[in-house]
């Protein structure tokens, strides 16, 4: 047989040959690895008997892939033991720990709409301070019962907004797909759990507080939260659009400033109850505001309200004539709080709302002439603003005189 090398010779006379020899050892007889003389190591095939070269091939073949596999199963051993250190390192890494927790309090954050939540806090503050007469009354007394107030009504507050996000995923998943049962990152059984869980807590907390006020603001708000939400016959206010506007303006015109001032002035301070001037001034200005808060709401969410069937004014209307009607009435508003304060007998107190007001008014007016109405991020913005004039206005409320 013809041999693999060109000039074959023996193995003796030339350097490397000893380990050569020692890869000799698993060759049959017939083959033999030799030297060149200048440094190259060929294979020999003796053609009298025994095997032939293909089955010499094939036992180098086996014995090339048995080294590389063997290679190979040392690395991936290796891989294996740094992928099993890993976990272990990240275990103890600070930024590993914290993420999960970070992002579980941001989807809650957004769960909660925290927009409505500020307002609810800050409306609740500034009515109770309307049944403060005198410094000796902020108290602990008074912080405690303003606490108790807060915190119920947050829970409530958690309960009606994670309701509403309960039954709009698909509507959400088109107007607002951040929103964690839109995006996915809570399951409808994560909602169900948090939306009942607060109003299990907050009802829990009003009939401890034992507050007859109190707990009939938290209730009544359950009850419309409930129906404007829930799609069952003979509710989901929601796809109509005068009674949904209805719910907010009876929750946050009249439940929250009537309900929240009774509690602070009848049951924590015992004194009877007296609707004073500021607190009627209040309950008008927030019907006002209410409306706006209502119809405005639903101009950035024209497209899934129209896809689904949710009769708003914006979609019966358009968003151009519904945006002019909000800032309107809302100018309006202002320019009956600045004669509202030009009748008040305390200096002080006239200047701060008149002022206040005029100025309100104007920055409202300047910001509306410059939204672009064709741009949803524009008008969602403009929105968020509304909302800062709501915070806005119930700073400026408990200095009504």
């Amino acid at each position: 047989m013809d041999s693999l090398c060109l000039r074959p010779s023996s193995l003796r006379s030339a350097p490397g040959a000893a380990a050569a020899r020692r890869r000799d050892h698993i060759l049959p007889s017939i083959c033999s690895i030799q030297p060149n003389g200048q440094g190259r190591v060929f294979l020999s095939i003796q053609g009298s008997k025994g095997p032939s070269a293909d089955h010499c091939k094939k036992l180098l073949d086996w014995k090339y892939s048995y080294h590389r596999i063997s290679h190979q199963s040392r690395n991936t051993s290796a891989n294996a033991l740094g992928q099993s250190l890993q976990p272990e390192a990240e275990a103890h890494d600070p930024a590993s720990i914290w993420k999960p927790i970070s992002s579980s309090l941001d989807a809650f954050y957004r769960f909660s709409r925290p927009h409505t939540v500020i307002g609810t806090a800050l409306s609740i503050v500034s009515v109770s301070l309307l049944a403060v007469e005198s410094l000796s009354d902020i108290s602990p007394l008074f912080l405690t019962g303003l606490l108790e107030a807060v915190v119920a009504a947050f829970f409530m507050n958690i309960y009606i907004v994670g309701l509403n996000q309960l039954f709009d995923i698909e509507i959400d998943k088109v107007n607002k797909p951040t929103l964690p049962l839109a995006s996915g990152e809570y399951s409808p059984a994560t909602g169900v759990a948090i939306v009942s869980v607060s109003a299990a807590m907050s009802f829990a907390l009003g009939w401890v507080v034992g507050s007859p006020p109190l707990f009939w603001a938290l209730f009544i708000s359950f009850v419309l939260g409930t129906a404007y939400s829930v799609n069952l016959p003979y509710f989901r206010w929601k796809r109509f659009a005068v009674v949904a506007a209805l719910c907010i303006l009876a929750v946050r015109a009249v439940i929250v400033q009537l309900a929240f001032f009774l509690h602070i002035q009848t049951f924590v301070f015992r004194r009877p109850a007296v609707f004073s001037k500021p607190l009627i001034f209040a309950t008008a200005f927030m019907t006002f505001f209410s409306v706006v808060i209502a119809l405005f709401k639903d101009i950035p969410d024209i497209e899934g309200d129209r896809i689904f069937g949710i009769q708003s004014f914006s979609v019966r209307l358009g968003q151009n004539k519904v945006f002019w009607i909000c800032v309107g009435l809302l100018e309006m508003a202002y320019g009956v709080a600045i004669l509202m304060g030009a009748t008040s007998s305390s200096l002080w107190s006239k200047s701060v709302t008149v002022a206040g007001h005029a100025i309100l008014a104007s920055i409202l007016w300047s910001c509306a002439r410059s939204v672009d109405m064709t741009s949803r991020a524009a008008i969602t913005s403009f929105y968020m603003f509304i909302w800062k004039l709501f915070y806005a206005e119930y700073l400026l409320i408990p200095l009504v005189r």
